[in-house]
């Protein structure tokens, strides 16, 4: 009937697949079935059901060696992301085998991937040898995007975004702190070692930021657009360490976590108090369940309501660490 696609009536063996890519590879049957550990009739065979399975040729077969046709070519792309994705299939399910876990894909703003985190990861890997982590840093938006759609396991957020629907437990406090630097005669609104100034009085100087990208970057962007403006970056850094010895040159000014601002207080810097509402917040262990289904995540979830970073406190050096699970700070 004109219009409907006809359901695929053959199923193709990854072996065929292999044998198929390594023609290509080697550039002759001959080459592809000593590699397959094949004789060349049992090669030859396997390749011409191969094609007959598919409907069309695949092969030029000549006497100085084989090459593929378009419908080859076609094959061949699709056959190399079908093995690997095989490939990957059988790693993770050996590592399963062997009692593995799993790998525990963690998303967070950047507070907690680029400061919060690092100095416990060790600790919880060492401990918890069978597991793996994988940590991406995004907006608190985009990290509960991601958790909804099944793409993480856990994420980290500040409490501004909404989290109806998901489990969280409330970790520790942040605070977003303005960096300027202490040559080149930037004055500080209202004066004053730590009196808070305003995100929007920093904006009429030059920045020094992340990548774009970055959660904590996009997040400054979006405060800024709020008020109609942009901020102006001179340039954009890997790191909020960079960051802080650019601002500390007398390039600009920075918004960062105070955990960063503060390993470089004994710098050319001055660490200042933002005074708009966004800059203090908690950081939450989002999980869409009360209990994680992954037991690795679960472990993560435990070790961090147990485990305070080390230098974790307000611009005024009050500890704000961790906050046990059920208890009020």
């Amino acid at each position: 009937m004109p219009g409907v696609v006809k359901a695929l009536t053959y199923r193709v063996n990854p072996f065929d697949l292999r044998l198929f890519t390594a023609v290509l590879e080697h550039g002759t049957i001959t080459a592809a079935a000593q590699a397959a550990h094949l004789s060349l009739a049992a090669a030859s065979a396997r390749l011409k059901a191969l094609e007959d399975a598919v409907g069309v040729r695949l092969l030029e077969r000549a006497k100085a060696g084989a090459s593929p046709t378009d419908a080859g070519r076609a094959l061949a792309r699709h056959a190399h992301r079908v093995l690997a994705e095989l490939e990957s299939l059988h790693l993770e399910m050996a590592a399963f085998g062997r009692g593995l876990r799993g790998t525990v894909r963690v998303l967070g703003n950047t507070a907690a991937v680029t400061e919060a985190l690092p100095p416990l990861l060790g600790a919880f890997l060492i401990r918890h040898p069978d597991v793996d982590l994988q940590l991406q840093d995004l907006p608190s938006d985009a990290v509960l995007e991601g958790l909804r759609r099944g793409s993480a396991d856990l994420g980290i957020v500040a409490d501004y975004v909404d989290t109806g629907g998901l489990h969280t437990s409330p970790w520790i406090s942040d605070q977003l702190v303005a960096l300027l630097p202490r040559r080149g005669g930037m004055r500080i609104p209202h004066g004053g070692r730590t009196r808070a100034m305003a995100f929007g009085d920093l904006l009429t100087h030059d920045f020094i930021g992340l990548g774009a990208d970055s959660g904590l970057s996009r997040f400054l962007h979006r405060q800024a657009s709020l008020g109609g403006r942009v901020p102006h970056h001179r340039v954009r850094v890997s790191s909020l360490d960079a960051v802080a010895r650019i601002v500390a040159d007398g390039v600009g000014v920075a918004v960062v976590p105070l955990s960063a601002a503060r390993r470089w207080r004994e710098a050319a810097v001055r660490i200042v108090p933002l005074a708009d509402a966004w800059s203090r917040r908690r950081l939450l262990l989002c999980t869409t369940q009360p209990q994680p289904v992954s037991s690795g995540c679960q472990a993560l979830v435990e070790f961090l309501l147990q485990a305070p970073p080390s230098e974790w406190g307000d611009v005024n050096g009050r500890h704000t660490g961790v906050v046990r699970r059920g208890v009020a700070p």
